[in-house]
């Protein structure tokens, strides 16, 4: 495994991302984007579509390959190897070994529908981690009563809210115990008077300190959640900080005119 030596000794950032760049065909998403988050973070990115937010958490996860850059997590690099002096990709085994550290809420719920919500999240420790049936309900159990559907454990995905549905896709990240989580726009397929039930679960991890990336159009929440928000234009990152100055004091042209377009709305 390959490691981010001058960030030895536990002083490396959790993720770190280097130089990343994601073309499709001629279209260019990711132009050289360069993050890191520490251990604990909480890190919102915003921006209007198109400008990369969501290529960005699918390349971190390596559900696309970049075309380009390196990431890291914990020091480790993430979907390739050094061979010589050339970088290749890992094997499809390799890589779900690794993704194992890296929890993926999607703007669809993606459950099995043939799965109760127990079956939904204990799949994935039985056949990822090699838990027993009995270890990984128990643990599945726990994460669901964690985001409030521990009466729920038996129900089928069509007999659940929009809401319920995201929750226990939630609950599916959490029981596999990653170091990371990533939220792609986790509220956005939802009815509005479903939102604030998904928001308030992320809320609480936030607070149980978990290490969290969130493309969100939902502003409030990110003023409130995040030690750092970061705007995305074109695929490149033009502007991060604390949220009380990005959001409310930006510096950059784009970021404010974004955030007029927002408060328009």
């Amino acid at each position: 495994m390959s490691t981010v030596g001058s960030e030895a000794n536990g002083r490396q950032p959790l993720l770190k991302i280097e130089n990343l760049h994601k073309r499709f065909g001629e279209l260019e998403v990711l132009r050289g984007v360069d993050l890191e988050v520490r251990r604990g973070e909480k890190v919102s990115i915003i921006g209007p579509s198109g400008s990369g937010k969501t290529t960005l958490l699918r390349c971190i996860n390596y559900l696309e390959k970049p075309s380009g850059g390196h990431i890291y997590i914990d020091g480790t690099l993430i979907g390739e190897k050094k061979s010589g002096e050339n970088y290749v990709h890992l094997s499809d085994r390799e890589l779900a070994r690794e993704r194992q550290e890296i929890g993926f809420v999607f703007q669809r719920f993606n459950l099995f529908p043939h799965l109760t919500a127990l079956g939904n999240v204990t799949i994935a420790p039985q056949r990822v981690l090699g838990l027993s049936r009995e270890v990984a309900e128990k643990r599945g159990r726990e994460m669901l009563q964690k985001v409030g559907l521990s009466h729920k454990v038996d129900e089928y995905p069509e007999r659940l809210s929009g809401g319920q549905q995201q929750r226990v896709a939630i609950a599916r990240v959490l029981a596999m115990q990653p170091k990371l989580m990533l939220f792609d726009e986790a509220t956005s397929a939802l009815d509005p008077e479903l939102i604030g039930e998904v928001l308030r679960v992320m809320r609480q991890l936030a607070d149980e300190g978990s290490t969290m990336v969130i493309v969100t159009h939902e502003i409030q929440f990110a003023s409130e959640v995040s030690d750092r928000v970061i705007f995305m234009d074109q695929g490149r990152i033009v502007e991060q900080g604390p949220p009380k100055e990005v959001l409310f004091k930006p510096r950059e042209p784009r970021t404010r005119e974004f955030l007029k377009h927002i408060q328009a709305r």
